[in-house]
């Protein structure tokens, strides 16, 4: 089964500093037939105002992953950690006993435009991590390149979670295809472009959910960039 979820489905929430669109229940925004999926907690589509940024703060056994789209991300951490993460670049934090951290947009005149995700770890408690990789665009130009996953395969960073991310770049004449676990859900978050996901047409934000299906196929691309991940059912 496939289900389409339009982006103007999405909550949203304007602070002034921050314009932040969430894809599932997340602070003010409350939806209970949108508490996540599997074990993905949030998905939110954050732009922050040049000069501003999420003060300190902290969080407990969560696995976050952030991954710009455009300007620059300053993140500090009380790990130890003070790093800018840029485009084509995934972070994953693990807060698992407790982290305190911030992230910033010191550029004077960009905003910045990332995508904060939370994915529920396998086991409370554990050490808190930190983890930064660059993925190039042509490791994703028209197929789909693993950039997270439980045991860091294939160069990703690794999640201490029963899940995989994906990350792909796709436009005319390109397509992937990739064979699912009946068992497992996927989900489909098209960051920009169009593209059709198992012959369903996708435009920029929307997202697809996919239970029970045992293909995945991308096609149809338009300066598409698309995330793809593979969870815990």
């Amino acid at each position: 089964m496939l289900t389409i979820r339009k982006s103007s489905d999405r909550g949203y929430a304007d602070h002034g500093w921050l314009q932040s669109h969430h894809s599932f229940s997340f602070a003010g925004y409350y939806d209970p037939r949108h508490m996540g999926f599997g074990n993905l907690r949030v998905i939110n589509e954050d732009r922050i105002a040049p000069g501003t940024g999420f003060g300190t703060h902290g969080h407990r056994d969560m696995e976050i992953v952030s991954y710009v789209l455009a300007g620059e991300l300053a993140h500090k951490d009380s790990m130890g950690h003070a790093s800018v993460i840029r485009p084509g670049e995934v972070q994953r934090m693990s807060a698992g006993t407790g982290v305190m951290h911030s992230e910033f947009n010191h550029a004077p005149g960009e905003a910045t435009h990332f995508l904060q995700i939370w994915i529920l770890p396998e086991h409370q408690g554990i050490a808190p991590g930190y983890e930064q990789k660059m993925f190039a665009d042509a490791d994703k130009r028209g197929r789909l390149c693993l950039v997270a996953s439980r045991d860091g395969a294939h160069g990703s960073v690794r999640l201490h979670a029963d899940a995989a991310l994906y990350a792909g770049l796709f436009t005319a004449g390109e397509s992937a295809t990739l064979e699912l676990d009946p068992q497992r859900k996927y989900y489909v978050h098209l960051v920009r472009g169009r593209l059709q996901v198992n012959g369903q047409a996708l435009a920029g934000a929307d997202a697809a959910l996919l239970v029970q299906e045992d293909r995945l196929v991308l096609e149809g691309g338009a300066d598409a960039e698309v995330l793809v991940f593979d969870l815990h059912a």
